[in-house]
């Protein structure tokens, strides 16, 4: 394994605290409850691995997670109430397992240890019968795939991982603009089916992996090329508290996609691109709209007469470069997302900005060389 970012690995093992957190006190109890059946399964912390820690693999989806653990509790039922020698019973329901949760389209790794701990526990089994598979182990993975659903959206990431047809972030049915290989779902299907990866890896995943290794192709081709061989160094930069009304004047005269928003001594604070623009608008339309108090109303006016500055519609988490940052690093920065152009910083001063279009230009000048 590459070697994980600290962040990453926080999230990761935040998620299955919260995770488990909540699903015991407040749906299911650490101690075993035979009456109910209303208790955690050990399985369910090798769940937390993959829903928080992995969620884009096809293992931890939502149908996997679900399906594969009740359909292997099932058959741990069912070989714990059929076979009464203790190895022979745990081994068979593993083995049964896998194999249904498979044919299910369900493979989940934690299924095989649900499955072998009802084949490990005829007392809970006697009691529960089939509806261990549903209470404990179906109601205490939904609550682990809803709080890994939420969990996500509020860090950043996307679970449920998209399909492949699903539509991309602007509602359109395009690919994302890294994702347009010209190769079908079926092409993709086959590629990890002919490697044996159909578990390991989504379609979704090998199209961006292989959008991503030919913008980084791309990037080669261009050579040595640097962002201060072809960023903009005669910027026009507005003051933080530059009117709103200003901002949108320097954007029509100038026809810019980006405006860096810089404090004393050239001092990089933020950028505006026109979408902050654009969405500011259109929430003060709606605000309008939907009838706000008075206090909203005046500011939303305020934004119209210029009380509302540039600082407070810059963004300030975008991606930033060097002057010796490689064009191979700039273009993924552009190739799918919401950022029009990079800043290069010097010691936290602008001296200058790449845009979508220099990139392009650069990559042209790099063809036809």
């Amino acid at each position: 394994m590459s070697r994980p970012a600290l962040r990453e690995a926080v999230r990761a093992g935040l998620g299955a605290f919260v995770g488990l957190g909540l699903a015991g006190l407040f749906v299911l109890t650490p101690a075993v409850d035979l009456r109910l059946g209303l208790y955690l399964v050990a399985p369910f912390g090798a769940s937390s691995v993959l829903l928080f820690a992995v969620p884009n693999s096809p293992l931890a989806q939502p149908w996997s997670a679900v399906v594969g653990n009740v359909v292997a509790g099932l058959v741990g039922v069912a070989v714990c109430l059929a076979v009464a020698e203790p190895t022979l019973r745990i081994a068979l329901a593993v083995g049964l397992a896998i194999t249904a949760t498979i044919l299910c389209r369900a493979l989940h790794p934690p299924a095989g240890a649900v499955a072998m701990t009802a084949a490990m526990s005829p007392e809970a089994v006697g009691e529960l019968g089939f509806a261990f598979a549903f209470v404990p182990v179906g109601l205490g993975t939904v609550v682990l795939v809803a709080v890994a659903i939420a969990y996500g959206r509020l860090t950043g990431r996307h679970y449920p991982f998209r399909q492949f047809d699903d539509p991309n972030r602007h509602g359109t049915a395009d690919a994302a603009p890294a994702e347009r290989l010209g190769l079908s779902e079926a092409e993709l299907t086959d590629i990890l089916d002919r490697y044996r990866h159909s578990f390991n890896l989504g379609v979704e995943d090998l199209a961006r992996l292989i959008g991503a290794a030919e913008l980084r192709a791309a990037a080669h081709r261009a050579g040595p090329t640097t962002a201060a061989d072809v960023m903009s160094r005669n910027l026009v930069s507005v003051a933080p508290e530059t009117p709103l009304t200003e901002v949108a004047d320097l954007f029509r005269r100038h026809r810019f996609t980006a405006l860096p928003v810089v404090g004393a001594e050239a001092r990089y604070l933020g950028v505006i691109f026109q979408l902050h623009l654009i969405d500011r608008a259109r929430d003060d339309a709606l605000r309008l709209d939907r009838g706000f108090g008075p206090a909203m109303r005046r500011l939303v006016e305020g934004g119209r007469t210029g009380a509302v500055r540039a600082a407070d519609i810059m963004g300030v988490a975008g991606p930033r470069g060097t002057p010796d940052t490689p064009l191979g690093a700039l273009l993924p920065m552009m190739a799918d997302s919401d950022v029009d152009a990079v800043p290069i910083l010097e010691r936290g001063r602008i001296v200058g900005i790449v845009t979508r279009t220099d990139l392009i230009a650069a990559l042209a000048r790099s063809s036809l060389g």
